[in-house]
């Protein structure tokens, strides 16, 4: 049935999403348009705020594409490819690799999201190389695990207000992660989450003669491994020495920074798949072959993510990102207010694709909103928060690393992802309303 209902959604992607980054380009056009119409602000003033806020997502550009280039070469190792292989063979049909693939991906994101988003793709890629398996929807399932992330262990809103002169302490004090990440209600999302979005994926699953298949080339990327000595230089280039002094002390300083109760966040994960990656390639050739392999398919977030940046620029500076929450919050009641918040939360993150940009422009008012409604605020908070990672089964923006990693286009995943977000929303909405 969901095979049926899903075509229709595919189609429509297929002929009508264009490449991500003239979408990136229509949101930059649709955010002038509405700043201008609706916050009532002049052309040269609204290309100001687009101006002053392009370049201030850098750091995160590059952590982003760090996450696809070291985990491409990490999952490029021998060791690395034959662990996925081997965990792939427990797959012995088509459904089954796509219901194992979403599991990986949700544990995976629910750990940490940069993590889910590169464990996810490689996994993806490791089942579509022993399971002819419809690709298209194999990736999206990949992709798909990313909804629970900001439910989970890495999520930036909860961690963020459970962290001692947060931004808004004056406001609601610290909420412990007690209150958020492991309250019923989020756990009772993810847990429905768990179950439901592998479900759905296998439902739509199509029949044989209209799955599309891998292109071989995508998947074979096996490493070269060969040695030539040509000249001295040569000796230094293939030498395991360097690699192990170099990855070893790598090593030893995450076990001390875990040791000292460091966390799982986007700069240790990109460290960690770096030399880790140094190691198991074995020598600086290897590694740097695998690199010119890596940064092959970052082009999309290197171009892409600073015009994100500006539209967060307009959104914000303009007033029209807290216009539309307060549009929420107007016809919102205690009881109704975790609905809207997520609501709200979900479109503003198609233009503000940030968990902890989004809370910055959504937390004034928000929480002034949930006290004199007397609503609870954690589960405002965490409203908020799913709201973000529910629209980005819409929203190409974090899709890039993954399909860069598998050779595919935001159209060919995002007609399933469409129908996730139809259905993951309801689930969403009733967590949040009612349990």
């Amino acid at each position: 049935m969901l095979d049926r209902a899903s075509k229709p959604l595919v189609s429509l992607v297929d002929k009508y999403l264009p490449d991500p980054y003239l979408f990136v380009i229509i949101l930059t056009l649709l955010s002038f348009i509405a700043a201008m119409i609706f916050e009532g602000h002049g052309p040269v003033a609204v290309i100001e705020m687009w101006g002053d806020g392009f370049w201030n997502l850098l750091t995160f550009s590059m952590q982003m594409l760090l996450v696809l280039v070291t985990g491409f070469m990490m999952a490029s190792t021998p060791l690395v490819r034959g662990i996925l292989n081997r965990i792939a063979g427990l797959a012995k049909t088509p459904g089954q690799a796509i219901v194992l693939v979403t599991f990986v991906a949700l544990i995976a994101s629910w750990i940490n999201w940069g993590f889910g988003l590169v464990v996810g793709a490689l996994f993806a890629k490791a089942l579509a190389r022993q399971i002819r398996v419809h690709y298209p929807l194999l990736i999206a399932s990949a992709y798909s695990g990313f909804i629970v992330w900001h439910g989970g262990l890495a999520g930036s809103i909860p961690l963020t207000i459970a962290t001692d002169g947060h931004f808004t302490e004056d406001v609601i004090g610290i909420v412990g992660t007690g209150e958020t990440i492991f309250a019923f209600f989020n756990l009772a999302i993810v847990v429905a989450l768990f179950i439901i979005v592998p479900l759905v994926n296998r439902l739509m699953l199509p029949e044989e003669r209209d799955s599309v298949y891998a292109d071989p080339k995508v998947l074979d990327d096996e490493p070269d491994t060969a040695v030539v000595i040509n000249r001295p230089a040569d000796h230094l280039e293939n030498s395991r020495i360097l690699s192990w002094l170099i990855g070893f002390s790598g090593v030893a300083f995450m076990f001390q920074y875990f040791i000292d109760g460091g966390g799982l966040n986007l700069n240790i994960v990109n460290f960690m798949f770096l030399f880790i990656a140094i190691i198991l390639h074995q020598t600086p050739k290897r590694l740097l072959n695998s690199l010119n392999e890596a940064v092959k398919g970052g082009a999309g977030i290197v171009i892409q993510f600073p015009f994100y940046a500006g539209i967060m620029g307009v959104m914000t500076a303009s007033g029209l990102a807290a216009s539309v929450s307060e549009g929420f919050v107007s016809i919102a009641s205690a009881a109704s207010l975790p609905f809207w918040s997520f609501i709200s939360a979900g479109l503003v993150n198609i233009f503000v694709p940030s968990g902890g940009g989004q809370w910055a422009v959504q937390a004034p008012v928000m929480l002034p909103a949930a006290q004199e409604l007397g609503a609870d605020i954690p589960r405002v908070a965490m409203a908020v928060a799913w709201g973000d990672a529910w629209t980005n089964l819409l929203q190409p923006f974090w899709a890039l690393p993954v399909l860069a990693i598998a050779g595919l286009k935001a159209k060919d995943i995002m007609g399933y992802c469409l129908m996730l977000l139809i259905i993951t929303g309801i689930i969403i909405s009733i967590g949040l309303t009612w349990l």
